[in-house]
C-alpha cells in the first residue's frame, strides 16, 4: 500500500467525523479530501486547508498572498521552533494538567475536541487518550511534527489551517482549546477568540497576562524584554538570533528559575520575574520558551478584567487562579 493510499484509508475510516467538522458532504480521494467541490490536498495524513499563497515556503510555489490577517513571519518562527523542540516531555504533561484544572476530563470521553494551534502536539498527546476524537490544527510546518508525535493514535485528525479562516461548521466540536496561540495573531487576541466561539460550546484558552496580578516593578522588566524581542525579530541573521536566545536562556531564564526553586518553599518566588512558573524546569524547557518568547514578532497581553468582560447573556467565563496566567474557560450558557 502506497503512502497516498494509506492516507486515503486513514481518512476513509474517519469520513463521518470529517462530515461533522466541515458540515458538508465529504469525498476521500487518494491524495485529497473533497468538501463539496473544494479540494483539500492530503500530505502525510495532514489535510491542507491553507490557500497556496499561505503555505510554508517548502510546500508552496508562487508568491505569498498579501493578507493583513496572516503573519508569515510568525508562521515561519513557530514552524522552526517545533522542528527544533519536537519532543513531548513530562514537563509538558505537568503543564497540561495546570491548563486543564478547569475541565472535567471525564466529560471529554465521547467528545469531538479541537486543539486550535497545536504546535508540535505536546498537549494533544496528553489530551488524545481522554477524547472521543481529537482534531489538531496548525498553520505551520509544526502540524507535521504533531503527526509524528501522535503516530499510532487512532482518534486524531491533522489539519493545516489558519485559525482566522477555518472552513469548519458552526458547532463542529464539543470542546476546543487554544493554549498560547491567539496572542501571536495579527488581530486582537480576544477578537480572534470571538471568531472561534461558534465552533464549540466550550473553549479553554490561555493568553499571556498583562502582569495585572504582579508588583509594579515587573512592568519595566517586561518593557525591556519587549524591546529586546522586537530587535531580535528584526535581525537578518538566524545564527545571531539563535546565539541571542541561548544568551537569554543562560543569563536570565536559568538563574531566575533556580532562584525560584530556592524561594518557592518560602512562597516568595512570585515576586521575582519568571521565577514562579519556571522553577524546577530543565534547561531545554527554558531554552524552548526563550525561543518562543523572543523570536516571535507579535505578542499581545490581556488583563483578567478584559477576559471576564467576554461574559455576556450567551457566554460564561471562568478564569483560573492558578498558573499559567491567564487561562480560562468559556462556556455557552
Amino acid at each position: 500500500m502506497t503512502a497516498r493510499s494509506q492516507s486515503a484509508q486513514y481518512y476513509k475510516d474517519k469520513r463521518d467525523l470529517l462530515v461533522r467538522i466541515f458540515g458538508s458532504d465529504v469525498h476521500i480521494a487518494e491524495d485529497a479530501v473533497y468538501v463539496g467541490e473544494v479540494r483539500y490536498p492530503v500530505l502525510d495524513d495532514v489535510i491542507v486547508t491553507l490557500p497556496a499563497g499561505q503555505l510554508p515556503a517548502d510546500l508552496r510555489s508562487g508568491a505569498r498572498q498579501d493578507d493583513p490577517e496572516f503573519a508569515v513571519d510568525v508562521q515561519t518562527s513557530f514552524g522552526d521552533q517545533w522542528k527544533q523542540f519536537p519532543e513531548v516531555t513530562e514537563e509538558h504533561r505537568h503543564e497540561f494538567a495546570q491548563y486543564f484544572d478547569l475541565v472535567d476530563m471525564a466529560s471529554l470521553g465521547d467528545a469531538v475536541v479541537a486543539d486550535l494551534g497545536c504546535g508540535s502536539g505536546r498537549y494533544a498527546a496528553c489530551a488524545a487518550p481522554h477524547c472521543g476524537s481529537l482534531v489538531l490544527v496548525d498553520f505551520s510546518d509544526a502540524i507535521f511534527v504533531a503527526r509524528l508525535n501522535l503516530l499510532g493514535t487512532p482518534n486524531v485528525v491533522f489539519i493545516m489551517g489558519d485559525l482566522l479562516d477555518l472552513p469548519f461548521a458552526d458547532g463542529a466540536f464539543d470542546f476546543a482549546y487554544s493554549l498560547g496561540v491567539l496572542h501571536h495573531l495579527p488581530i486582537p487576541a480576544l477578537d480572534a477568540l470571538r471568531r472561534l466561539m461558534p465552533l464549540s460550546p466550550r473553549l479553554l484558552v490561555y493568553l499571556y497576562y498583562a502582569l495585572d496580578n504582579r508588583p509594579r516593578y515587573f512592568r519595566p522588566v517586561l518593557a525591556a524584554a519587549d524591546n529586546l524581542r522586537r530587535r531580535l525579530t528584526q535581525l537578518d541573521s538566524p545564527r545571531l538570533q539563535k546565539v541571542s536566545v541561548w544568551a537569554i536562556t543562560l543569563l536570565a531564564y536559568w538563574p531566575l528559575a533556580r532562584l525560584g526553586t530556592m524561594l518557592g518553599p518560602l512562597r516568595l518566588d512570585r515576586y521575582v520575574p519568571l521565577a514562579e512558573f519556571y522553577r524546577g524546569k530543565t534547561l531545554r524547557r527554558l531554552h524552548q520558551d526563550a525561543h518562543d518568547r523572543f523570536l516571535t514578532s507579535i505578542e499581545q497581553r490581556v488583563t483578567r478584567r478584559e477576559v471576564l468582560a467576554l461574559a455576556d447573556e450567551e457566554w460564561s467565563v471562568a478564569v483560573s487562579d492558578g498558573l499559567p496566567y491567564w487561562h480560562f474557560l468559556c462556556e455557552r450558557r
